[in-house]
C-alpha cells in the first residue's frame, strides 16, 4: 500500500431486504488509468491472436457462463431483484449473442475487395475493421449481464481489450463475468473491471480508451458525453425509452394483451424497453381494457412467489408516485393499482387510463411496473401519438393485416409485430435508439463494425494509362476524362 493514501469503499445492497451483499473498492482516476495501461498491453496480444483464437477463447467464456449460470443468477437475484427465473433468461439471451458475435466476427469485419471504379481500375482497394484497441464499457444494473454483453462480447470478438465498469448496483455480477473470462484467457487482462461510483466512471471516460459504450438514462447519456467529448473519445449511447404497443381493430387481445402485462411488469418495469404506453384501437379498446387487467391481477411484487422484483434505485420509487399522482390528479383512473401500491421498495403493477397525453407518465421515461392504456380513433392517430415522443428505442405492433404498414411508419430503432421485443433477442439483428433514445447499435454485423474503425487500403497493380494525380497530366487526357464524365455521368435522367 502506497504510504498517504487513502482508499475508500462502497457498499451493495439487496433491495429487498436492504442487507449489505458486497463491498468493493471505489477506484480513483488513477486506479482506472492504471487497468487502461495494463489493458492497452493486453490488446496487442488479444488482437494478434486472430479470429479464428479468440472465437476459442470466446466459446470457451460462454461455456464458463453456461456452467455457472445458477450461481450468476443467484447474484443477479441478490444484488438487484430479479427473479431467478428471470435472471437465467437474461443469462440465456446473452449467451446466444455471445455465440454470434465470436462465430460472425471474421466474415463481418475481415479484410475484402471492393470495387475501384473505372477511373481507379489499376488499383486493387480492400476495407478491413479494425479493433480500436481498448474499449471501456459502462454497464446498467437492469438487465446486468444481457446489456453489457452486447458490448463487451462484440467488442471482444472485434479484437479490443475492454475496461468494464459495471453498475454500483450490480458490481458483483461484472466481477463474476470477469473471473470467468480470466478462467479461460489467463494471460493478459483482455477483460478488466473497474469497481466504482459516478466518479469511477468519469474517470473510464477520460482515459485512453478508444471508444465508450455506454447504457443508462439519458441524463447520464449526456454526462458520459460531455466528459468523452474532452478527448473526442466516440461513444456508443444506449439511453431511455418510452417504447409504445399498438393494438388494432383485428389483433389478438389476448396475445396483445400478454404482451403488454410481460413488457410493461417484468422486472418491475425496470427496462429500457419496456412498454409504457398502449394505444388501442376504439372498436376493441373495451375488450383489450378488460383482458389486460384480468391478466394483471395475477402478477405482483413482493413474496416468495412474485412474479416481479422491487425496484432496485429507492430514488426511482419517488419517480414512479409522482407519475401516478399526477395522472390521477389530471383526471386519469387507475383501473388497477394506483398510489396506495408503493410500498417502501416494492410498487404492484397499475393500469392507468384517461392520462392526458402531455402528462409525465406519457412523456417521461418511468421505469416502473405501470402501463398507461388510451383509446385512439385509428391508426394514424395511433402513430402519430407513438412519435410525438423524444424517445425512440423499440415499439411493438399487434395487427393481422396492417402490422407492417403500421411498424414502417413508427420511428423507432426497431419495432416487433405481434411479438413483444423479440427484435433484441435475434442476434443478428441490431439493437439501439433515436433521439433521446441515443445512437450507434450493439448486436448483429452494426454492433461489431461499432467497436471497429474502417481501415481502407490500395495498392496499384499497374501504371495508369490515365495519370490523373500528377501535373504532368496533359490536355490530352484532361479532353479523355471530360467526355468518360459525360458518358458515364451526364445522361441519366
Amino acid at each position: 500500500m502506497t504510504a498517504g493514501r487513502e482508499f475508500s469503499t462502497f457498499e451493495v445492497y439487496d433491495p429487498a431486504t436492504g442487507r449489505a451483499v458486497g463491498s468493493y473498492p471505489a477506484q480513483s482516476a488513477a486506479d482506472v488509468d492504471a487497468t487502461v495501461a495494463a489493458a492497452h498491453d493486453a490488446s496487442a496480444w488479444w488482437g494478434a491472436l486472430g479470429f479464428a483464437e479468440r472465437r476459442r477463447r470466446l466459446d470457451a467464456w460462454r461455456g464458463e457462463i453456461a456452467r455457472g449460470r445458477a450461481e450468476l443468477a443467484e447474484i443477479i437475484h441478490t444484488e438487484m431483484g430479479k427473479p431467478i427465473s428471470d435472471a437465467k433468461l437474461e443469462i440465456a439471451m446473452a449467451l446466444e449473442h455471445l455465440k454470434w458475435a465470436a462465430g460472425n466476427a471474421e466474415s463481418v469485419l475481415g479484410r475484402r475487395s471492393v470495387s475501384p471504379g473505372l477511373l481507379a481500375i489499376n488499383q486493387e482497394a480492400t476495407v478491413e475493421y479494425r479493433p480500436f484497441g481498448v474499449v471501456g464499457v459502462i454497464g446498467p444494473w437492469n438487465y446486468p449481464v444481457f446489456t453489457p454483453m452486447g458490448s463487451l462480447s462484440f467488442a471482444l470478438a472485434a479484437g479490443n481489450a475492454v475496461v468494464f465498469k459495471p453498475s454500483e448496483y450490480a458490481t458483483g455480477t461484472g466481477v463474476w463475468l470477469a473471473d470467468a473470462f480470466a478462467a479461460v484467457v489467463p494471460e493478459h487482462p483482455v477483460l478488466s473491471v473497474v469497481t466504482g461510483l459516478a466518479e469511477t466512471g468519469a474517470a473510464l471516460c477520460r482515459s485512453a480508451v478508444g471508444k465508450i459504450g455506454f447504457t443508462g438514462s439519458t441524463a447520464t447519456g449526456k454526462r458520459v458525453m460531455a466528459a468523452c467529448a474532452e478527448n473526442l473519445t466516440p461513444v456508443l449511447m444506449e439511453c431511455g425509452g418510452k417504447d409504445a404497443l399498438i393494438v388494432d381493430v383485428d389483433a389478438d387481445l389476448d396475445a396483445a394483451a400478454d404482451a403488454a402485462v410481460w413488457g410493461g411488469l417484468s422486472n418491475a418495469g425496470q427496462t429500457c424497453l419496456a412498454v409504457e404506453r398502449v394505444y388501442v384501437h376504439a372498436d376493441v379498446y373495451d375488450r383489450f381494457v378488460a383482458t389486460l387487467v384480468a391478466a394483471a391481477r395475477g402478477i405482483s411484487a413482493g413474496g416468495g412467489d412474485s412474479k416481479i422484483g422491487p425496484i432496485t434505485m429507492l430514488e426511482q420509487i419517488e419517480v414512479i408516485r409522482r407519475h401516478i399522482d399526477d395522472a390521477i390528479s389530471r383526471g386519469a383512473t387507475a383501473l388497477l393499482g394506483g398510489p396506495q401500491t408503493v410500498d417502501r421498495q416494492f410498487v404492484q403493477p397499475t393500469i392507468l387510463v384517461d392520462v392526458p397525453e402531455d402528462s409525465a407518465a406519457v412523456t417521461e421515461e418511468t421505469f416502473g411496473p405501470t402501463l398507461t392504456v388510451a383509446k385512439v380513433r385509428d391508426m394514424d392517430e395511433a402513430i402519430e401519438r407513438v412519435n410525438a415522443s423524444e424517445y425512440a428505442l423499440g415499439a411493438t405492433v399487434f395487427a393481422r393485416r396492417n402490422g407492417r404498414r403500421i411498424a414502417d411508419r413508427i420511428r423507432a430503432g426497431g419495432t416487433s409485430i405481434n411479438a413483444f421485443v423479440a427484435h433484441a433477442t435475434i442476434p443478428t439483428l441490431p439493437l439501439g435508439g433515436v433521439g433521446s433514445s441515443g445512437f450507434g447499435r450493439v448486436h448483429g454485423p452494426d454492433g461489431l463494425k461499432e467497436f471497429t474503425y474502417a481501415k481502407a487500403t490500395t495498392r496499384q497493380r499497374f501504371a495508369s494509362p490515365l495519370a490523373l494525380t500528377t501535373f504532368a497530366r496533359s490536355a490530352a487526357i484532361d479532353t479523355v476524362v471530360d467526355r468518360l464524365v459525360a458518358v458515364l455521368h451526364g445522361r441519366t435522367r
